[in-house]
């Protein structure tokens, strides 16, 4: 069966995130002074065929661990659909 995997990556909460900071300041200068912190990241949606979704979860983070995500700088987060 084929599942739709959808991955969140996003950077350590502890770390930097100098894209957001510039993307922040940009709202600022729109006077969208409202928005208190912005953090970018990345979204990925895999197609992965599997016999369940446990599966279909299983090879989608093994992905995200190996290739997607860097371990050192970022977090991930699977979800199947």
């Amino acid at each position: 069966m084929m599942y739709t995997a959808h991955i969140t990556v996003m950077p350590l909460k502890e770390l930097l995130d100098p894209q957001g900071k510039a993307v922040m300041g940009g709202l600022g200068n729109l006077g969208l002074s409202q928005i208190k912190d912005v953090r970018i990241g990345k979204h990925i949606t895999l197609q992965v065929e599997a016999d369940s979704p446990e599966a279909a979860k299983a090879v989608a983070t093994e992905a995200a661990q190996k290739v997607l995500a860097n371990a050192v700088m970022e977090y991930f987060e699977v979800v199947i659909a």
